[in-house]
């Protein structure tokens, strides 16, 4: 097990980390994980756990998928890790992580949370299809000036495009109608941009293009209880922790068409002297994300048995 005595972090990752696999190994190892896959297929009605374990790719990377996909990974190491009385001390996820987050917290019952992200995916979706959009990474400018170029590009023609996700210092991904990014592309080239490099997503993410999913997703939420989360998850719209679960509802719902202020969500993170961070589920995107921030506090990942034997202390 561990051996840190101070607080801990716990990170869920979002969409992008799943892949094919994706927590087979832990479910043959360990019961809990297991009744997880098992606990999620019967709330959707549909063998996730197969399409996880097996794919094809192609169907797990679409939205509705992907979005249950990396909570029910997520939320099964943490239900594992809960089982030796690991504890923490503070939450966050990446977008869709953050529903992650508050099912760890207490905040949400794990079916409700599948259910609810399978429908928020399926509203993103339509979205997308409703009006089309697209993303692209910028790397190397400042925020001020990314914010900057996306209102001249915005100002220049039909559409919008605005900044979605303060990914790291020196990292934004901007997001709005195909037009508008690819009138900024040659001008953040211009501003000084390292790179710009366009993504391939299925709608414009965290902007105002996905304004339509904000009704049926808070009807969603308003379909299901909610706790006070019992540690604080920091919301990826304010950068801020919530205690409350009146606050948790209505961020959930501003987050689809709010920036990820990843950024600042780290930053407040680290205000509670964390000794370490977990990121829970596939991947390590978030670990390598918060060396861009600090390299004082370790992130450990924890999605397959090896790491959790490491974690251990049985590897």
């Amino acid at each position: 097990m561990s051996d840190a005595s101070g607080p801990v972090g716990l990170l869920f990752p979002g969409q992008g980390s799943q892949r094919v696999g994706m927590g087979k190994d832990l479910a043959e190892a360990f019961p809990v994980v297991r009744w997880t896959f098992e606990e999620a297929d019967d709330a959707l009605s549909f063998n996730l756990s197969r399409l996880c374990w097996e794919g094809p790719e192609e169907e797990l990377t679409l939205t509705v998928n992907a979005q249950p996909a990396l909570l029910v990974h997520s939320v099964a190491v943490w239900r594992l890790l809960e089982e030796r009385q690991s504890l923490a001390t503070i939450a966050a996820g990446h977008s869709l992580g953050e529903f992650s987050a508050y099912v760890a917290a207490g905040g949400m019952e794990f079916a409700d949370a599948v259910r609810t992200v399978r429908r928020r995916g399926e509203l993103m979706l339509r979205s997308g299809e409703e009006r089309p959009g697209t993303m692209a990474a910028v790397l190397g400018l400042d925020d001020a000036v990314v914010e900057s170029v996306c209102q001249q590009a915005s100002d220049a023609g039909d559409g919008v495009v605005v900044p979605a996700n303060y990914t790291a210092p020196g990292q934004v991904v901007v997001s709005g109608d195909v037009e508008a990014v690819r009138r900024a592309e040659p001008l953040l080239a211009e501003a000084g941009a390292r790179k710009v490099v366009p993504l391939n997503v299925s709608g414009a993410f965290h902007s105002p293009l996905m304004a339509s999913a904000e009704e049926g997703l808070r009807e969603q939420l308003e379909s299901v209880p909610l706790s006070d989360p019992r540690l604080p998850v920091v919301s990826n719209v304010t950068g801020e922790p919530v205690k409350e679960a009146a606050t948790a509802r209505d961020l959930l719902v501003r987050q689809l068409t709010s920036p990820v202020r990843w950024v600042e969500v780290e930053r407040a993170m680290l205000e509670v002297g964390l000794e370490e961070c977990w990121e829970l589920g596939p991947g390590n995107v978030l670990a390598g994300l918060m060396k861009r921030v600090t390299r004082d506090v370790p992130t450990r990942t924890l999605g397959t048995v090896q790491e959790i034997d490491q974690f251990w202390g049985r590897g």
